[in-house]
């Protein structure tokens, strides 16, 4: 097969628990040539531990080098070397958040337009079988009540199981321009400087929630209704209630619980006579599964649940898999740039709804 040589921007735990060791896994599918980070040492490193031929600090240099396409996993925002490297004629794979307004993803959806190739968001839960599961199950519901529950602790709990490396070499200036584009998008989506709780409401949504966000999209459509949305624990806990053209409703939770091992994410669909519960484990995480949990009434009148067996193939791996397909075989992308905006949209009108101006 006809692999698509290509090279990631970002060494961080994303790129090191994930992304470089499984496009090396696909080795039939890429050559993952080279990486890029404003860390010199990070760069290093990781080309060094996955065997990559080139590393960068350079942008410029690293779209210049011998790539087709491009993995984004750096530290947010990512619009600008976005929309440098679909300007390049390079195929992107963004991760999320894609980014934080609707004017940077139109940007992002015209440039690539322009370009005439692949762009696909990092929406990594839509390719998990379990999920695959779950839609199927609730396509022939008629969905009453849903929802999406979120107990986060801090990432650091897990990712402790890997060896991770961090490197503090990353110039002050850089981090300085960093935290000004997020402040400045973070502007532009709300149109003002909401309260520092809000903000941080803002980024959680838009980093981690965006998962449960995008899944129930694909299951339910979008939104039609926000009735509430509350924010507390200085920013750290979000709770909300949507509804749909149907007349279903969604609540949604967030919690932030920084020192509790257990991590918590379940999507539960609910019909009169059935209910569908998917449980995920951490996305930093390998090799463990989803599982699905289905509860209904059987022709005898008696209660029932079943487990679906769940394939063992990693979200992470078939996303990356789907990427190559939409690339070399003009496969349609399920994930597609083109619709991000829901997502981005519907965490800005939630904000805006607790500001009370939505």
């Amino acid at each position: 097969m006809d692999n698509v040589r290509i090279g990631i921007v970002g060494c961080g735990a994303i790129a090191q628990v994930h992304h470089a060791p499984n496009l090396k896994e696909l080795w039939h599918l890429y050559d993952l040539n080279s990486v890029c980070d404003v860390s010199a040492q990070a760069a290093a490193h990781v080309a060094d531990r996955f065997d990559i031929p080139a590393h960068f600090t350079d942008y410029a240099a690293f779209l210049a080098s011998d790539i087709e396409a491009v993995v984004f996993c750096q530290t947010d925002p990512k619009t600008d070397y976005v929309l440098q490297a679909l300007d390049a004629g390079k195929h992107v794979f963004v991760e999320k958040p894609v980014c934080f307004n609707l004017d940077e993803i139109s940007a992002m959806v015209s440039a690539q337009e322009r370009a005439g190739v692949v762009g696909q968001a990092g929406y990594m839960k839509v390719y998990d079988p379990a999920f695959e599961v779950v839609a199927a199950e609730a396509a022939d519901m008629d969905v009453r009540f849903v929802q999406i529950h979120h107990l986060h602790p801090t990432n650091d709990l897990h990712l402790a199981q890997f060896d991770v490396q961090r490197f503090d070499d990353v110039p002050a200036a850089v981090i300085q321009e960093t935290v000004a584009a997020r402040r400045a998008a973070l502007v532009h989506a709300l149109g003002t400087a909401p309260p520092d709780s809000v903000a941080r409401a803002f980024f959680l949504l838009s980093g981690s929630m965006i998962h449960d966000l995008y899944g129930l999209r694909h299951i339910m459509g979008v939104p039609t209704r926000i009735h509430n949305v509350d924010i507390w624990q200085e920013g750290r806990a979000v709770t909300f209630q949507v509804e749909y053209a149907n007349g279903a409703r969604c609540n949604g939770t967030w919690i932030d619980l920084p020192d509790l091992w257990d991590f918590k994410e379940t999507l539960e669909v609910c019909a009169d006579d059935k209910r569908v519960t998917l449980k995920y484990p951490t996305g930093f995480s390998r090799g463990q599964l989803s599982e699905v949990t289905v509860q209904e009434i059987d022709a005898n009148g008696m209660t029932v649940a079943r487990t679906p067996a769940i394939d063992w193939a990693s979200a992470f791996i078939r996303e990356m898999q789907a990427f190559h397909g939409c690339i070399r075989e003009g496969r349609e992308c399920r994930t597609p740039l083109s619709e991000v905006h829901h997502d981005v949209g519907l965490i800005i009108n939630l904000i805006k709804s607790h500001l009370g101006n939505g």
